[in-house]
């Protein structure tokens, strides 16, 4: 599109003042394949003096204001024009401005007071098929299938409401659960602006598919979440008439579903397998949702088709009967819609099931958290216990082996005997008593009593088995006991 001279010149003049035949569009096609470029010819007759500031665009079939434009081109000025002659024009339109959906539109041509010159016949932006029907109808039947669709699409945008209340419902949850895994709190910003996005839908189409395709390496996971509540959205509206009790009953659990996403709010601490479940649960929700969006979405494409249909073909009364017929077929199929959104809602139920499972193990964990916090404080008195032998140990080997020595090699004060004329009589029973006094080796933690033979190398080994160190932390314990349950609770984390 052309931005250079700003918006196209438009006007609130309605189709009576308009002059159609000014400006006459050739080869107009039928059908145009989606994702590529399109040439618009068309031909200025001798009635019209074009000016720098006329403009084409591309209007949906049934606007009423040159406003109503989807894109536009800012129309050549011809170089060769004689005031008795046609000029031949051209102008091509990118893909990337282009309709994504498969509704009826028309070229039109506007001048620079907004004035409408020349109007295109209606085409469509979708591949061409052979099964196409052209349906006329009398006036009364035309306005009875308006006011049909009028009360649907009353009736679809209490169903879009409801959906959308769902959706922020599903949407709080999911940002509650990624505020619980650090990975995922970066994606925030972008998953709120793609829900944003989800609900411009037809006007913002372009902003949609850009963002979309930057976040598509990076919120594969979230992308499929708003797939899944899109589909559910899509179903919801399916359902019409028959689907309006149940979305009262939808809203009745979307406020249960609330509370109960709330309570899972607090339960952050559970294990990565159960909140990995919890997640896979919501994609397939999601996937759902998705798949109500795009049915609701072909049920509004094929509402704008009859619409276009009534305007452009008066004539063939037959096709009307076969089109009541296929409305009947489609009735029949949004019972058996309605039969699957119960089945929706039952799984639903299970859902609640789960998230009281999930808060009896939250409190389990916690016993157990404080069952480790109180274990944690007595390894840590250990821990100084057992810092306090290990310093004793880097001594026993002195202590041993000063223990190990016999009593009878300790050099002992012979007594003051050297002054006695005759001796002290009794040095030598006290000499023999200290020869048969054994060494004494104990173990500080089993107070075993260990003999002489036993080395002080045997010794330090021997107290050393009974320090056990964890495996995942460097906390040693001394208590055979307390190292299993300190083992228990990191088998838990």
């Amino acid at each position: 599109m052309d931005e250079t001279l700003g918006e196209p010149p438009t006007s609130a003049v309605f189709l009576d003042n308009c002059h159609f035949s000014q400006v006459i569009f050739n080869n107009v096609e039928k059908f145009y394949v989606p994702g590529g470029d399109i040439t618009c010819y068309y031909t200025l007759t001798q009635h019209i003096a074009p000016r720098r500031k006329d403009w084409v665009g591309i209007f949906r079939v049934g606007w009423k204001t040159t406003r109503e434009y989807y894109t536009f081109m800012w129309a050549p000025f011809p170089v060769d024009l004689s005031g008795d002659s046609v000029v031949q024009q051209q102008i091509q339109f990118r893909a990337y401005y282009l309709p994504k959906d498969d509704e009826y539109y028309q070229f039109c041509y506007v001048d620079e007071e907004g004035v409408v010159r020349g109007a295109s016949v209606p085409f469509q932006f979708r591949a061409e098929t052979e099964d196409d029907i052209l349906v006329v109808t009398t006036q009364g039947e035309v306005e009875e299938i308006e006011q049909q669709n009028k009360d649907l699409l009353k009736e679809n945008k209490e169903l879009k409401e409801s959906c959308l209340c769902l959706q922020k419902q599903n949407l709080g949850l999911q940002e509650e659960l990624r505020l619980a895994q650090e990975k995922m709190k970066e994606l925030e910003g972008e998953v709120c602006f793609l829900q944003t996005g989800n609900l411009e839908l037809r006007r913002a189409q372009e902003l949609q598919a850009g963002e979309m395709s930057s976040a598509q390496m990076n919120l594969a996971s979230v992308r499929e979440q708003n797939l899944t509540l899109g589909k559910e959205n899509k179903e919801l509206q399916k359902g019409l008439e028959s689907l309006r009790s149940s979305c009262e009953k939808l809203e009745l659990e979307g406020n249960f579903l609330k509370e109960e996403n709330k309570r899972l709010t607090e339960q952050n601490g559970c294990r990565e397998r159960e909140l990995q479940q919890f997640k896979e649960h919501n994609q397939e929700v999601s996937s759902e949702k998705e798949q109500l969006e795009n049915r609701l979405k072909t049920t509004l494409d094929h509402m704008d088709q009859l619409q276009s249909q009534v305007l452009n073909q008066e004539k063939e009364m037959e096709s009307l009967v076969r089109t009541d017929h296929d409305k009947t077929e489609q009735l029949e199929h949004l019972k058996e819609e309605n039969r699957q959104l119960r089945i929706t809602v039952t799984e639903q139920h299970q859902n609640r099931d789960l998230a009281k499972e999930l808060e009896e193990k939250n409190h389990l964990f916690q016993i157990l958290q404080r069952k480790k916090d109180e274990i944690d404080e007595k390894n840590l008195r250990l821990r100084q216990e057992n810092n306090e032998l290990l310093m004793r140990l880097s001594e026993s080997s002195d202590y041993s082996a000063r223990v190990a020595v016999p009593l009878a090699q300790v050099p002992t004060r012979p007594p003051e005997s050297a002054d006695l004329l005759f001796g002290n009589p009794y040095y030598n029973s006290l000499e023999s008593s200290a020869v048969n006094v054994p060494s004494v080796k104990k173990c500080p933690l089993c107070h075993e009593v260990f003999s002489d033979d036993v080395g002080p190398r045997q010794y330090e080994d021997h107290v050393r088995s009974h320090i056990l160190d964890c495996p995942f932390c460097d906390e040693t314990f001394g208590d055979k006991q307390v190292y299993d349950d300190h083992m228990y609770c990191h088998s838990l984390e």
